[in-house]
């Protein structure tokens, strides 16, 4: 795992940075990031062997509510990020026939690192 990141007032950006940063120590490439349309923000866009992945991450703090993230990802979520994934794809043609997967980073925060909690690959279709 890297290092964890300088401490920012923004946590969920920064525990974007430290999957990406993960992710691109195992080979993965970075495609896109915080990639934004009216339906939402596609946190992470990678690619890894033939395949572009398209990457939720939740970071939470200690102590939190919705298991680390894990209940956030509502039907209603995994539609608007389904929505954005057509629409990155209609705006990237040459990504459009590469298979593509929906994977899912839960990060946890605390004081001095980032722990990843979980990752989900195929999350969801």
């Amino acid at each position: 795992m890297p290092p964890a990141p300088s401490p920012t007032p923004n946590t969920g950006q920064a525990g974007e940075d430290w999957v990406a940063e993960w992710l691109t120590q195992q080979g993965w490439q970075m495609i896109a990031r915080r990639w934004r349309c009216p339906w939402g923000e596609l946190d992470l866009v990678m690619q890894t062997a033939n395949t572009l992945v398209f990457i939720e991450v939740k970071t939470r703090r200690r102590g939190n509510w919705d298991g680390d993230g894990a209940q956030a990802i509502t039907p209603q979520k995994q539609e608007r990020l389904r929505q954005a994934a057509a629409l990155f794809l209609s705006h990237h043609p040459q990504w459009q026939t590469t298979p593509c997967r929906f994977d899912v980073a839960l990060v946890r925060w605390e004081p001095t690192h980032y722990r990843l909690q979980a990752y989900l690959v195929g999350a969801f279709q």
